[in-house]
């Protein structure tokens, strides 16, 4: 089920945040102010994926990546936003690399190329996985709605086998075969 980013109680983003963090390893230390601004940066029913932060053109940045786009937010210590994104199609190429405690994502569109350094070396793979993966869910949009209908063959090519074998009776097998195919 789909997250409400745009409409949650504080206490509910708090939470959402800090599973997304558990799960990169993140620590949110420095991206406070940047978290409690994205909700407005989201686009209605748009989904944070992941997050981190690092060092680019010199300040802290929040990276966040959602079912759409990557989205760069650094809010100055006093005031002020800088904002950029990059829609996931336009994505060319993610990667990364790590050192002793700190690494470095890349991640390339037809125009720049932006370098995050000193992301926290046990969010950098993460990150860049979870970019894969959303990068590869969009390019191929049909192989993940093709799933269902392959599950579906499947489950129906297995009760077909217990009616052959007398598990199941005809009108057992036509009643399971009339639910699946309802939806």
């Amino acid at each position: 089920m789909a997250f409400d980013f745009k409409n949650a109680t504080r206490s509910d983003l708090k939470k959402e945040y800090d599973r997304i963090a558990k799960d990169m390893g993140d620590d949110q230390f420095f991206t406070k102010k940047e978290l409690n601004h994205l909700p407005e940066v989201l686009g209605d029913g748009e989904q944070v994926l992941a997050f981190t932060s690092g060092l680019m053109d010199g300040n802290t940045w929040l990276i966040t990546l959602t079912d759409r786009r990557i989205i760069f937010l650094d809010k100055g210590m006093i005031f002020g936003l800088k904002q950029s994104s990059i829609n996931l199609d336009k994505v060319n190429a993610v990667s990364g690399e790590t050192g002793i405690m700190f690494g470095a994502i890349r991640i390339e569109d037809g125009a720049t190329q932006r370098e995050i350094r000193n992301v926290w070396k046990k969010t950098v793979v993460k990150f860049v996985n979870k970019m894969r993966d959303a990068l590869e869910a969009r390019r191929h949009p049909t192989a993940a709605a093709a799933a269902p209908a392959n599950d579906v063959v499947s489950i129906l090519e297995r009760l077909a086998a217990l009616k052959a074998n007398g598990v199941l009776t005809a009108d057992e097998f036509d009643a399971q075969k009339a639910k699946l195919l309802a939806g």
